[in-house]
């Protein structure tokens, strides 16, 4: 397969896209594409996908060159179409091909600090203002943003991306093909403090935090260290923005966390959960694989079974949450209440009885 520049712009031919995602054409398989839009702003050149039946209509008016989409929809596509089995897959992995991540040339750049015993292979890229501690090691490929800090004894590995600003403390494993964005901070201290009564204690964190291959960390993402065992991020994880994982933590493999949750200590889930945005998730505990918490959930206790789980009150208008808020404030009067009614009915009854 050939790539050609247009304008910015790399483009392939629709039979070269279906050939790369392993897909059929049903239509013109010359037209070029050097673009992706949705279905109702996409223009000649552009190739777009549809996913849910209910955007039919969208498809029959859509301007694009060539639409991903299912076998069932393909009768209804009034342009080329590349029939895939999951089209939103075809669609990330058509984007990635039509835009390449951008990589900086190897090489250390003259503003960067970088200690005497660090390791870096001759095709990583170390940009201006990083500090490269003592002893580190930076694998091929690999590319270091402006103003990160990598600590002593870190290790990166291949073709990992840390984007600006990046802190990685000392003694941390990250694994190949991470993608860090801006602002994460891995390796600092857990939350470790004991209470002598008068004062807090603060406990030593003297261990690591190990990261898999494939994980991708949002920008401003925490991942404490270890207290004594190491915090462990599982291969082909998937971080939103404003993660905070706390020490110890044992992430299984594939799952993904949405912003603004919190994992606290201790707390290990398997493999391929899902964790929506602004959950709450306490420490100690233990949630098997293939568990989906719905946004806003607080999880309090161990999950041992595979499912969906929510907590916490819908969204509802403000007066009917007033109505109901100062409901359950009532609720232990009136079952006090109840029960003294019950007693005087079970008394009433068993004189009818007599």
């Amino acid at each position: 397969m050939t790539a050609k520049k247009t304008t910015n712009q790399i483009s392939y031919t629709v039979q070269e896209i279906a050939d790369f995602l392993g897909a059929r054409v049903v239509g013109d398989s010359s037209l070029s594409i050097s673009s992706v839009n949705a279905l109702t702003e996409a223009s000649p050149g552009a190739i777009s996908f549809l996913s849910d039946g209910k955007r039919r209509k969208e498809l029959t008016q859509t301007q694009a060159s060539a639409v991903l989409l299912p076998e069932a929809e393909a009768e209804n596509c009034p342009v080329t179409a590349i029939v895939v089995d999951k089209p939103y897959v075809a669609y990330a992995r058509t984007a990635a091909l039509l835009y390449p991540a951008k990589k900086q040339p190897a090489g250390i750049d003259p503003a960067a600090s970088v200690d005497s015993t660090a390791t870096i292979d001759p095709s990583a890229w170390i940009g201006p203002c990083s500090v490269i501690g003592a002893g580190v090691e930076i694998a091929a490929g690999v590319q270091i943003g402006p103003g990160c800090v990598i600590g002593e004894n870190s290790k990166i590995g291949q073709d990992s991306v840390l984007a600006a600003n990046v802190s990685i403390a000392h003694e941390c494993q990250i694994g190949q093909r991470a993608l860090i964005h801006s602002g994460v901070v891995i390796g600092a201290d857990g939350f470790g403090q004991a209470d002598a009564g008068n004062e807090w204690v603060k406990i030593p964190q003297i261990g690591r935090v190990i990261i898999g291959d494939d994980v991708e960390l949002g920008a401003n993402t925490c991942i404490d260290r270890g207290a004594i065992g190491d915090t462990i991020i599982g291969n082909g994880c998937r971080f939103d923005n404003l993660i905070q994982i706390a020490h110890n933590v044992n992430i299984g493999e594939r799952t993904v966390i949405a912003a603004q949750s919190g994992i606290s200590g201790s707390t290990s889930f398997g493999e391929h959960c899902i964790i929506a945005g602004q959950v709450g998730v306490t420490g100690h505990l233990k949630i098997t694989d293939n568990v989906v918490l719905a946004g806003g959930a607080v999880a309090r206790q161990d999950i041992k079974k595979p499912g969906v789980y929510a907590s916490g009150s819908p969204l509802e208008p403000i007066k009917s949450w007033y109505k109901n808020s100062t409901r359950i404030k009532q609720l232990d009067e009136m079952n006090k209440k109840i029960r003294e009614l019950e007693k005087k009915l079970q008394a009433l009854e068993k004189d009818s009885n007599t």
